[in-house]
């Protein structure tokens, strides 16, 4: 996404969200460009936490999560609003892109290393349990060894509950296009697999904790023998996925279910109803 930012007001998304209610729909995802920016072209201040807030109050939504927030000038009040309101999930999106303090400002970010591990460190002290997923550039201009070493470190330090890595792509109109693209392609989709084989294994490693534990799980979508759903703490299409045998139990696509985890892999869970 680029261009200006635009916040459409909360009004309208109110009425938007009880248009969707009343058809039938639970979960509501916010999504922007920069979804911290919510409110400074129309009110000159931020207001996403009253946004969260106004939307939580629509009767029929019970989840609602936060997509694509930047680390730069992050609004504290919404790690309130996370932590004392039910209907927010326990769920954050922050695209981080690297840890290295020359590739922060060549991107420019308007972040640091420590910054940003700071606000890391403050997320999960703020919201205990808090789902972070996170999102990384490996291969952009300039990016050596030493620098892909601390996103490798950086990644195995914070053991993010969800990670996607992107592969540097030279585009036009970026500020980035100005620069040489000099790491080879093939460098670029080694160094790719090095970080998601380590988020497999932290991934894994975090899965094996849920299990005996019980969720609320909304399902999405039948495949063959089994029902396909997920926690507060996944998102649709991107995340980790809740596996539950059709044989045992029927539920109608949208339902919340309570579920006990029973086994876990490196990105999907397995469980079985709590009656």
């Amino acid at each position: 996404m680029r261009g200006g930012h635009k916040s459409t007001s909360i009004e309208d998304l109110v009425t938007e969200s009880e248009k969707l209610a009343s058809k039938g729909v639970k979960e509501l995802i916010l999504i922007a460009q920069d979804l911290t920016y919510y409110g400074l072209d129309l009110y000159k201040e931020r207001r996403l936490s009253e946004l969260m807030t106004k939307l939580s109050e629509v009767e029929g939504i019970e989840w609602i999560r936060i997509h694509y927030a930047f680390p730069t000038a992050f609004p504290e009040d919404v790690l309130e609003v996370i932590r004392t309101n039910p209907r927010i999930c326990t769920y954050m999106d922050i695209p981080l892109q690297h840890i290295s303090d020359n590739l922060l400002s060549s991107m420019r970010r308007g972040t640091t290393m420590k910054k940003t591990k700071d606000l890391i460190i403050k997320f999960r002290k703020e919201v205990p349990g808090i789902t972070i997923r996170t999102s990384l550039i490996v291969g952009y201009p300039g990016e050596t060894e030493k620098e892909f070493q601390e996103l490798l470190d950086f990644v195995e330090e914070s053991k993010f509950d969800r990670l996607g890595v992107f592969t540097y792509s030279h585009e036009e109109n970026t500020h980035a296009f100005n620069l040489k693209d000099d790491v080879p392609m093939e460098v670029k989709h080694q160094r790719a697999e090095e970080v998601m084989d380590l988020q497999s294994s932290i991934s894994y490693e975090l899965n094996q904790k849920r299990i005996g534990e019980t969720f609320k799980v909304i399902f999405d979508r039948k495949e063959g023998d089994y029902f396909i759903g997920r926690t507060e703490f996944d998102s649709p299409d991107v995340d980790n996925e809740v596996i539950v045998n059709a044989k045992d139990f029927y539920v109608r696509l949208g339902d919340f279910v309570n579920i006990r985890i029973t086994k876990a892999d490196h990105y999907d869970l397995y469980g079985d109803v709590v009656s």
